[in-house]
């Protein structure tokens, strides 16, 4: 599995990211379209069948995690806090690999400015994917 599609499925297939019970009325129309193979919940059951059939709020995923973990991780601008909070390997050669895959063209060398870049294109990407992300941490 690729470093993206395990940060893109910690946030995607977190609890809080699940859509809400659907109401009598809602009950009573046609299901929306599903990938061939969801699990229960209508989360696509692989990061390659991942057809969301809504956006998924990631700023509000990403604070709920937060809000639940004791340190205080600086995710909105510290890729290294992004990737502790999502319980993913936030080593150096972790984030070089995650570089390649995302087609980081600078030194590998500096890794201030490969880790701002890989902040800023991992919420590009889940944008991309179905995520909803403020213009704040995209910008």
């Amino acid at each position: 599995m690729s470093i993206f599609s395990a940060i893109k499925d910690a946030i995607f297939g977190h609890k809080s990211a699940e859509p809400p019970p659907r109401t009598a009325t809602a009950a009573t129309s046609a299901p929306p379209a599903r990938p061939a193979s969801t699990t229960a919940s209508g989360i696509p059951a692989s990061p390659v069948e991942a057809k969301w059939e809504r956006e998924v709020d990631v700023e509000m995923v990403l604070e709920s995690m937060a809000s639940k973990n004791p340190q205080q991780l600086n995710w909105r601008t510290s890729i290294v806090d992004l990737m502790k909070l999502l319980g993913i390997d936030s080593s150096l050669a972790n984030r070089k690999s995650l570089a390649r895959e995302l087609g980081y063209t600078g030194s590998t060398d500096d890794s201030a400015t490969m880790n701002v870049w890989l902040h800023k294109r991992v919420m590009e990407e889940l944008q991309k994917n179905g995520g909803k992300v403020p213009a704040s941490l995209v910008a």
